[in-house]
């Protein structure tokens, strides 16, 4: 199986490379500025060239997608952009452009998070993108034919992550990476579609 991961640098990333390659996988990564293939999500452009310039895979990851963390009364129109533009937009132009470039039965499988369903401070926008991405999933699965399947993972904040974003997130149990990645690990290699597989 070839498998695309978007994001294969970060955290989560090299989680769900590590655990795929032990299960024998070709993984091929994409970043902005690492990786087997550079990538911008946020321009469609760039994401087609990524794809014509590695051809078809079997599985599309995205580990991927920024937002700005700005209280909700001091946010505007542009802060919250960065949230449409790539965690929201960018993984769904990966999805609508990679479906062209996925082999028969292939899956793709996108990221969320913990602050829709948990909320914290200044995380409203990324609730905002986490929702618009869970809900496209969820209603793209049944659209698709040829066997593509579609689902999200939504990590909780990692240990790794912990001692960095731990006045944001007080009171919550944080996870590790390698837990979220069985997750990606599941979404891949199982039947399931139009899920969000949710790491708390």
């Amino acid at each position: 199986m070839r498998i695309l991961v978007v994001g294969g640098n970060g955290t989560i990333g090299k989680a769900v490379v590590t655990k795929l390659q032990a299960e024998n996988y070709e993984v091929l990564t994409a970043g902005r500025t690492s990786g087997d293939v550079q990538v911008d999500i946020t321009l469609p452009e760039s994401i087609e060239q990524m794809f014509q310039k590695i051809g078809n895979v079997d599985a599309i990851i995205s580990a991927t997608g920024a937002a700005k963390k700005v209280l909700v009364e001091e946010m505007t129109p542009e802060d919250n952009m960065v949230a449409v533009q790539s965690k929201l937009l960018g993984q769904i132009n990966l999805a609508l452009i990679g479906q062209n470039y996925l082999h028969n039965n292939g899956s793709i499988t996108l990221t969320t998070g913990v602050m829709k369903d948990d909320p914290i401070a200044a995380g409203a926008s990324s609730a905002m993108a986490n929702g618009g991405v869970a809900a496209f999933v969820k209603a793209a699965a049944i659209d698709y034919t040829r066997g593509i399947r579609i689902n999200c993972v939504s990590p909780n904040v990692l240990e790794e992550s912990y001692d960095r974003l731990k006045e944001s997130f007080k009171g919550f149990v944080p996870v590790p990476a390698d837990r979220v990645a069985t997750a990606f690990l599941k979404s891949v290699a199982g039947k399931q579609t139009g899920q969000e597989y949710k790491v708390y």
